[in-house]
């Protein structure tokens, strides 16, 4: 067990590393290229770069992320940070407890959907036709966000799917066979101020 938890270590501070000098290699090509006149080169030098910062910073957002929600344990294994296509942002993935009724907290940074959903947080007129008994706007810890519940049949609780937009940056906090209630108060346990912080 000792020699699993040193190796663990070894590996991670190993990633970490490896990481930073990625980081550094494509600020250094960044540099030789533009003093080059290879401005493409440098270019894409500076997205490499970018990348891996997103991917690191998706990473300190995992650590931020409480490790139970209520009775659910939090599943280490699922963790995963991804860049994105576009090479702006990263996709973070946390989740928790066992299907069915489990929870999943992804912050998405520079999303596609962010610029829809703050029209219809923001504009009162369309958030009020896009409100129904399955859709509605609610406040968590200061921030506007959109709650929305999908039936999962008569003999099952529902699953609520909660999105929060931070600037930039969207968190959709999803949980299984859960209460609106319920929902509400576990995403309080989500540091939303620290994560916008370190997405922005």
């Amino acid at each position: 067990m000792k020699k699993l938890i040193i190796l663990s270590s070894f590996l991670i501070f190993s990633a970490m590393l490896f990481a930073q000098n990625d980081f550094k290699s494509y600020i250094a090509t960044a540099k030789t290229s533009y003093t080059g006149g290879k401005l493409e080169d440098a270019h894409f030098a500076l997205e490499q770069a970018m990348q891996e910062l997103d991917i690191v910073i998706g990473k300190e957002v995992l650590k931020l992320l409480p490790a139970k929600l209520d009775t659910m344990n939090v599943n280490t294994k699922d963790d995963h940070v991804n860049a994105n296509v576009s090479f702006v942002g990263a996709t973070i993935h946390r989740s928790y407890g066992n299907n069915p009724n489990g929870a999943q907290i992804e912050v998405i940074n520079n999303s596609p959907m962010i610029a829809s959903l703050n029209m219809i947080l923001n504009t009162p007129m369309l958030g009020g036709m896009m409100r129904d008994e399955n859709n509605k706007t609610v406040k968590v810890q200061g921030y506007k966000a959109r709650l929305e519940k999908q039936d999962r049949g008569t003999d099952q609780k529902p699953t609520y799917i909660l999105n929060v937009p931070l600037n930039t940056a969207l968190v959709t906090f999803t949980i299984n066979g859960t209460t609106e209630n319920d929902i509400l108060n576990l995403a309080n346990s989500i540091p939303l101020q620290q994560i916008a912080k370190l997405v922005q």
